[in-house]
């Protein structure tokens, strides 16, 4: 297995870029100081978030270099990997890097609502591409929170940088809505994929060896993250990726109840359900009649 460079705190993460620590727990790093490197595969132990210059070495991810021009932003959650360890290169890091640690967020209303920016756990390759106009709002926002960093740190120092990151963050909710808007014709093209697959799935005997298709296996047939996928098929269709399964199962169970020489647990065991009373259960939630009621109106 490859090893992982893993940086822990951010004091690290600034040494390692030729950066001054002004606070133990965040930081904004121009990549250009830093000192030509390898790409490495690597881990951190804080929240990341990399606005790219040009494209760079360290975003080679697997065997795939990804077009990022000038203004992308990739989001990394604590613990994710990127990179790979590529021997006999080197790149010159450029652009920014805003970092900070779980620690500076605890009790803060970033802290509280740090699981809605769900962007934090998309792939490398999901990455958010913004305009000149959103790049320049991008580098407003880490201009406040190092304008902060500087000065002496007080009792309103840690609201101030936190709500200056959440503000950031709470744009890029919008930046990404807006690439979903602008990504429409690609969005459609997986929605139509995401309905194959499971037309496929319920086709085949998987709901008899697999159980029911759940998010993420879905995700991953489609080479996305849960995450991501989650968020395009709400943003397309306004209901959530599990919805639209629970949709399928149930469009495909009407027409199964039909059939007079299947039962009820017949039918569930076919769908993929373990238990026929969670059909059941799932059936009167859905259609508002139980499976032999809504057998016998019809």
């Amino acid at each position: 297995m490859d090893s992982v460079l893993k940086i822990n705190t951010v004091s690290e993460y600034n040494a390692f870029n030729k950066q001054k620590t002004l606070h133990p727990l965040v930081s904004v790093i121009d990549l250009s100081q830093a000192d030509p490197r390898s790409p490495r595969r690597m881990s951190y132990g804080f929240y990341t978030v990399f606005l790219k210059k040009i494209v760079c070495g360290d975003l080679r991810y697997g065997l795939k270099n990804y077009d990022y021009q000038e203004g992308t932003l990739i989001f990394l959650a604590p613990g994710q990997l990127i990179g790979e360890n590529i021997e006999g290169v080197t790149y010159q890091p450029q652009g920014w890097a805003l970092v900070f640690h779980p620690d500076l967020i605890h009790g803060t209303s970033l802290g509280r609502h740090i699981d809605d920016y769900s962007f934090f756990s998309y792939d490398v390759h999901e990455a958010l591409h913004i305009s000149e106009e959103e790049r320049q709002i991008v580098l407003d926002c880490f201009s406040k929170i190092e304008y902060e960093l500087k000065q002496r740190i007080d009792k309103h120092s840690k609201k101030l940088i936190t709500a200056n990151i959440e503000l950031f963050l709470n744009y890029c909710i919008r930046f990404y809505d807006r690439q979903f808007i602008t990504r429409d014709n690609v969005n459609k093209g997986i929605i139509q994929k995401f309905e194959d697959l499971l037309n496929d799935y319920f086709r085949s005997d998987k709901p008899q060896t697999l159980g029911l298709p759940n998010v993420g296996y879905c995700a991953e047939q489609l080479n996305l993250s849960t995450n991501y996928f989650g968020d395009m098929i709400k943003k397309e269709t306004g209901k959530t990726a599990l919805e639209y399964i629970q949709g399928k199962v149930m469009d495909l169970a009407k027409e199964k109840i039909f059939d007079p020489d299947k039962t009820v647990n017949e039918i569930a065991y076919e769908l993929g359900f373990k238990y026929p009373q969670h059909f059941s259960r799932l059936f009167k939630q859905r259609v508002g009649y139980t499976p032999n009621e809504y057998r016998l109106m019809n």
